[in-house]
């Protein structure tokens, strides 16, 4: 969002080409946030969100972050 005020909470956003977004929320603590979309490499969808569950992970972990929930 070029032209935007830069919003001081957030450490990480969209200009790193990063695995996922950072938001510091207060008290030393930061919010690690993650959106994948891709095209579905198998026909069962509970695989297929097995599969999209640990991508989304992955990224969580990559930013050193803990995992607390999910959509």
């Amino acid at each position: 969002m070029e032209g935007a005020r830069r919003d001081r909470r957030v450490l990480v956003d969209q200009s790193s080409m990063d695995d996922a977004g950072v938001f510091a929320h207060g008290r030393g603590e930061a919010l690690v946030q993650t959106v994948d979309f891709f095209t579905p490499v198998v026909d069962d969808p509970y695989d297929f969100g097995q599969i999209a569950a640990a991508n989304a992970l992955s990224d969580v972990y990559a930013m050193g972050g803990r995992p607390l929930t999910a959509l």
